[in-house]
C-alpha cells in the first residue's frame, strides 16, 4: 500500500476504466487486508482516507460485483461481517 493519490487515480483510470474525478468513492484494500484507502474527487481536488487496523482485517463482500453501497462501506469500516448481515425489508419507491 505504497500508492499515493495520483497513483491510485491512475489505477482507477487505466486498470478499472473509470473516471477518478467522477465523485465516486474508490476503495483499495491492502494485501494483508488490514489497511483500506478510499479515494474521491471532491470538487477541487482528491481526498484520500486511510485506515490501518492494529488488529484484525477488513472483509470484502463475496461475489463478482466490484461495487458496494454506502451502507455496505459503513459496515465494512465498522468491522461487521457482511455475509451475516440481514437487512429488514423497507419501502422502495418505484419510478
Amino acid at each position: 500500500m505504497r500508492f499515493g493519490i495520483y497513483s491510485l487515480a491512475g489505477l482507477v483510470r487505466n486498470e478499472l476504466g473509470f473516471d477518478p474525478s467522477s465523485g465516486d468513492v474508490f476503495i483499495f484494500l491492502g494485501k494483508r487486508l488490514n489497511q483500506i484507502r478510499l479515494l474521491q474527487w471532491d470538487r477541487d481536488g482528491f481526498a484520500m482516507y486511510v485506515k490501518k487496523l492494529e488488529q484484525g482485517t477488513f472483509e470484502w463482500p463475496k461475489g463478482e460485483d466490484i461495487s458496494i453501497t454506502s451502507q455496505q462501506l459503513t459496515l465494512l469500516l465498522q468491522g461487521v461481517m457482511l455475509d451475516s448481515v440481514r437487512l429488514r425489508k423497507r419501502y422502495q419507491r418505484v419510478n
